[in-house]
């Protein structure tokens, strides 16, 4: 199929109502649209309220208009037009016939050959049973394509991950299913493979000859919010490392791919995740520290603590700061440390991964008590984009001191790239059937079996030292210590930042 036809879909969103689909999915939508890459579509707004379907229509422009700048009423109101409601009880089988008629109606009106995406933007629960209830109710008894896409987490652990995938496994064959994680579809993660296996500077060193050890920091100023809910089944942990972090670690770790395709791209990931060192029991301690923010002041404000926020146990033994060693056994990378970290209500907002190369052996230059500054490779997803490499140099003068250089490219310098939302390329990579950026049950199905080990000790033997850092900082000390102990540190992100020019 070429990509004209793959764009012609009937998007079923179930969880139109809600803030995903408000925030992200509508705008994305349309910024595809503006593109031309969405041509012949339909989008089917599902949701529990009781909606009529130009309160949802004019909802879907508020929604747009918010989060894109300058838009073309007449544009905005044809875009919309694309739209419909239907109000629905997702485990009533008269609620999927009706919304079967719809689909039905809405394929033949614009052409779209049978082609259907169905976006579960709700709770987890919801996921097996819609599954199931569209297949027995025909509403994957399609001509063309049909697609599932749903949002993480993809279960609470392992045993329960297994039995979410047998049920939706019962609707939709594997490769029709499109595990979202949204970090896959940043820009500069998706760059880790071009910086790889273009540059022949890079893909000669990396390896555990020429690479001391690499970071990967993701971290929130934001607390919790209204999530406490939520984040009380999940922690850290589950919500981050388990997908985000560790999906990073697989891409800077695995090997060259035959081919740059889905099936060779995953093929190399899943390697990764099987080469991780599992860590058992008592061994937790030597691997993982965990941290619960308290309270803090930021810019002349106090923050509460974790334990403060609403809908959370006051007496809570939730994580919301995860440090960790992964080692990875196998010859390219064994000794390798990969040092990851992240956590909420912390000094910056950043995603950053830090490439440190070894030293060497021995410093030449005029002042040998002090030390060349390590070789490190930055590469910077969020906020700011882009790649970083520090080196040293001849500093000005007659004497021949080194001192500290940096060679910056920015996504937002003077070549002004507009780079899209991670979910706008996430669902046009959908569309065309690219499941490159998405999470394979085998990557699921290992992570939660490398997380689960962890998360059992810690149940086993609760924190007693929580809050264990100050809202505003950048985590508890014993993740320093983590690095200390192999002799590193952690690199101040705040320190690290991309120069725009």
């Amino acid at each position: 199929m070429n990509q004209n036809q793959q764009s012609n879909a009937l998007i079923m969103i179930f969880g139109a109502t809600g803030d995903l689909a408000n925030r992200k999915l509508f705008p994305s939508l349309y910024r595809l649209y503006q593109k031309g890459k969405l041509t012949r579509f339909a989008v089917v707004g599902v949701g529990r309220r009781t909606l009529t379907n130009e309160q949802f229509i004019q909802n879907v422009q508020n929604s747009v208009a918010e989060s894109i700048a300058n838009t073309e009423a007449s544009d905005l109101e044809t875009f919309a037009s694309h739209f419909c409601y239907h109000s629905h009880d997702v485990t009533d089988s008269s609620s999927y016939i009706a919304l079967k008629n719809i689909a039905d109606d809405l394929d033949a009106k614009y052409e779209l050959g049978g082609n259907r995406v169905f976006y579960l933007a709700m709770a987890p629960e919801f996921f097996g049973p819609i599954a199931i209830h569209l297949k027995q109710d025909g509403l994957t008894d399609v001509a063309g394509y049909k697609r599932l896409i749903i949002e993480k987490p993809f279960g609470h652990d392992l045993t329960s991950a297994q039995e979410l995938n047998n049920q939706i496994r019962t609707a939709f064959s594997e490769n029709e299913v499109y595990r979202i994680d949204h970090y896959l579809g940043k820009a500069m993660v998706q760059n880790i493979e071009t910086i790889r296996f273009s540059n022949a500077i890079f893909e000669n060193l990396w390896n555990n000859r020429y690479i001391s050890n690499i970071q990967v920091t993701s971290s929130e100023t934001l607390g919790v919010e209204e999530r406490g809910r939520y984040y009380e089944t999940s922690g850290a942990l589950r919500d981050m490392v388990q997908n985000h972090m560790l999906q990073m670690v697989a891409l800077l770790a695995m090997e060259p791919p035959i081919r740059l395709t889905p099936d060779e791209i995953r093929s190399e990931k899943v390697k990764v995740f099987r080469a991780m060192r599992s860590i058992v029991g008592d061994e937790v301690n030597d691997y993982f520290v965990r941290g619960q923010y308290g309270k803090g002041t930021v810019n002349d404000v106090e923050l509460p603590s974790y334990r403060e926020e609403p809908m959370v146990n006051p007496e809570s033994n939730t994580e919301t700061f995860v440090a960790g060693k992964v080692m990875i056994d196998n010859f390219r990378w064994a000794g390798v440390p990969f040092y990851i970290r992240t956590g909420k209500r912390m000094e910056e907002k950043s995603t950053k991964i830090v490439v440190q190369f070894k030293d060497i052996p021995m410093n030449l230059y005029d002042n040998p008590e002090k030390e060349l500054t390590p070789n490190l490779l930055v590469i910077h997803i969020q906020p700011e984009e882009g790649i970083t490499l520090h080196l040293n140099a001849k500093k000005a003068g007659q004497n021949m001191e080194a001192t500290p250089i940096k060679l910056s490219y920015a996504n937002t310098g003077i070549a002004s790239i507009n780079t899209p939302e991670a979910y706008e390329k996430l669902i046009d990579d959908s569309l065309n059937g690219d499941a490159t950026n998405f999470t394979h049950w085998d990557e699921v199905s290992l992570s939660w079996s490398f997380v689960d080990e962890i998360s059992q000790a810690w149940s086993q033997t609760p924190a007693t030292n929580y809050p264990n850092y100050a809202s505003g900082s950048m985590g508890p000390k014993e993740a320093d210590d983590l690095l200390e102990k192999d002799g590193f540190f952690w690199w101040p992100v705040n320190q690290l930042a991309v120069d725009v020019c």
